[in-house]
């Protein structure tokens, strides 16, 4: 018992983490985020470590001084499966329209909002059940919760 509750105390330790609970549209959100071109997003686990923790959507390079140890950043495209839908491409959509021969501007525009409304659908359905990070003491796996 007494072991348990050592293990309950957070600390610097990054392999202490068994799993990380991570917001499914943070994940969506971040990659958009970088697929439109915005500023980087990543999804940060703060210290100290624990069993469980949670990664949540934070802007790269936005962190204040941290005294022992540094957050984890992860690229939200970890948490994607490689048979991940890429995120629509405007160009590609205006393509398909004007080889169809129904280009205007307000179908181009429907027509990608629409491509991205089910890139985000479909894109929930391949996140990744773990994942590795690099510690001082080598790689280690974490398991990834889905909320949301």
């Amino acid at each position: 018992m007494k072991d348990e509750r050592r293990r309950d105390v957070g600390g610097p330790d990054p392999t202490a983490i068994r799993s990380v609970a991570v917001t499914v549209d943070d994940v969506v959100a971040a990659i958009e985020a970088a697929a439109r071109g915005r500023q980087r997003l990543v999804l940060r686990i703060t210290p100290p470590f624990y069993g469980r923790m949670r990664a949540r959507i934070h802007r790269e390079g936005g962190e204040g001084s941290y005294d022992d140890v540094d957050p984890i950043h992860l690229a939200p495209e970890r948490f994607l499966a490689d048979d991940a839908p890429a995120y629509p491409d405007v160009d590609e959509t205006e393509d398909r329209l004007r080889e169809a021969g129904e280009y205007d501007v307000e179908s181009h525009r429907e027509a990608y909002a629409e491509a991205v409304e089910e890139w985000r659908t479909a894109v929930r359905d391949h996140l990744v059940d773990g994942l590795t990070v690099e510690t001082p003491d080598g790689t280690h796996e974490i398991q990834v919760k889905r909320l949301g």
